[in-house]
């Protein structure tokens, strides 16, 4: 059985793959999309602290918290930011 990492993004649980797609699509997004470097990872330090994630994956709503933290314009669906 394949152990879950509590509390870890895509390539800190052996989900490199996964990583790799994401972090192409967020490479492709225009600066109008984007928000800034610094907002995304508060956004990910938030996530990274929060009980609903797990293996990369936000366990409420189902996102790939670090996508949805990359555009300006997500939100996260519990308010935490």
């Amino acid at each position: 059985m394949e152990h879950i990492c509590k509390r870890c993004f895509l390539l800190e649980s052996g989900r490199e793959d996964t990583h790799k797609i994401i972090k192409e699509h967020i490479d492709r997004l225009s600066e109008k999309e984007k928000c800034t470097g610094e907002e995304y990872r508060r956004r990910l330090d938030v996530c990274g602290e929060c009980d609903f994630l797990s293996g990369g994956v936000c366990l409420k709503c189902g996102c790939y918290p670090e996508f949805r933290a990359a555009f300006i314009k997500q939100k996260c669906p519990y308010k935490k930011w």
